[in-house]
């Protein structure tokens, strides 16, 4: 059977890795473009043995990415969750994870020109219509990923990349708070239902039965507990105006409880239905976000300092993540993240040739 070639880079941004395409070298249709994706990563199977996918998630994930004609951005940049075990391409939420790649992968394609130590890429999150600026570390005029930066969830270190957004908040359910409330209840559980770049249902730990402490691997096998978390969220999806989510990946769901390691609060995020070794980009930011939501459900056990920056430290099954807010008149008007990325390969990924053929 003949093979189709597309160019492609991988990636590791942050603490996930995904397959980075120039828009135009993928089908402009939709639903081929799709089919497309799920053979790249070798979906829809628990392994991905056919394809690059790793199994996970957190490695099943594509950007897609093209030069921007908006006056306020150098690229456009649209995020595609690869579902493992299903046929499906989930578009309905951001990763900044995959983010902190794009930057990279502009200067690498050439679509943005490195400029001194560091670049500059303004980015248009095509998921969710906000701009994000990745300041990136460049030399010789090329992306500089070596350097002394270290993120929990990743071996080693790299350079620093810094992203910065200037308003997230609402960015898939119209509002920091959706429902309109800072508690709702659902099942006799108090949460907090909070959208600051990544739609999220925060509930306390102890409120299910847990420390707020146990390893992923336990929480995952805690079946119970899982359906609960499954009941809740397909609750507060309609409310938080992202309608029946029992085929979607939002809104994430985490549990929280104190501090163990002098951070803000302790987190275990599950996404959606599998707890995170980690926690991702945005669902840190939506959770260091509700601790300074007066009489949020995070509020009232997190450590949130003082103060018109706050550094939070978000803790979580493998360390810990910061995310640093600016506010003015007590109201949140930025959010920045330290994140690391590095090239992984660069070259082309093959697909069944009879895979890309016009669909019906």
């Amino acid at each position: 059977m003949s093979q189709t070639r597309i160019p492609c880079l991988l990636m590791r941004g942050g603490t996930s890795k995904g397959a980075y395409f120039l828009a135009a070298d993928l089908p402009a249709d939709t639903a081929l473009r799709d089919r497309v994706l799920l053979a790249v990563m070798g979906s829809p199977d628990a392994r991905q043995i056919d394809g690059i996918g790793g199994a996970d998630s957190l490695t099943s994930k594509v950007a897609v990415i093209s030069a921007s004609s908006r006056e306020d951005a150098d690229v456009d940049y649209l995020f595609a969750q690869v579902v493992v075990d299903e046929a499906r391409v989930d578009y309905g939420q951001n990763c900044g994870n995959i983010l902190a790649g794009v930057g990279p992968f502009a200067i690498e394609r050439k679509l943005v020109m490195a400029s001194g130590d560091v670049t500059p890429v303004r980015i248009y999150m095509v998921n969710t219509g906000q701009v994000a600026v990745a300041h990136v570390p460049t030399s010789g005029g090329e992306v500089e990923y070596a350097g002394d930066a270290r993120i929990d969830g990743v071996p080693g270190s790299a350079a620093a990349l810094v992203v910065e957004f200037a308003d997230v908040a609402g960015s898939s359910c119209g509002a920091l708070l959706p429902t309109g409330n800072t508690r709702d209840r659902f099942d006799d559980i108090e949460v907090t239902c909070i959208d600051n770049g990544m739609p999220v249902v925060l509930l306390r730990a102890e409120d299910l039965g847990c420390s707020g402490d146990e390893s992923p691997a336990q929480l995952d096998a805690d079946t119970a507990l899982k359906a609960r978390l499954e009941s809740i969220r397909l609750q507060a999806g309609p409310l938080m105006n992202l309608g029946d989510v029992r085929q979607r990946n939002v809104p994430k769901m985490c549990l929280v409880s104190p501090p163990r390691q002098g951070g803000a609060l302790t987190t275990r995020s599950f996404i959606p239905h599998r707890c995170h070794a980690s926690i991702g980009v945005f669902g840190a930011v939506s959770a260091a976000t509700a601790c300074l939501v007066e009489g949020s459900v995070a509020q009232t056990i997190a450590q949130a300092g003082a103060g018109e920056l706050r550094q939070l430290s978000v803790e979580h099954p493998s360390g810990e993540f910061s995310v640093e807010i600016r506010l003015r008149d007590g109201q949140i008007v930025s959010t920045g993240l330290v994140r690391t990325a590095r090239l992984l390969f660069d070259g082309q990924v093959c697909i069944p040739s009879a895979l890309w053929s016009p669909i019906g």
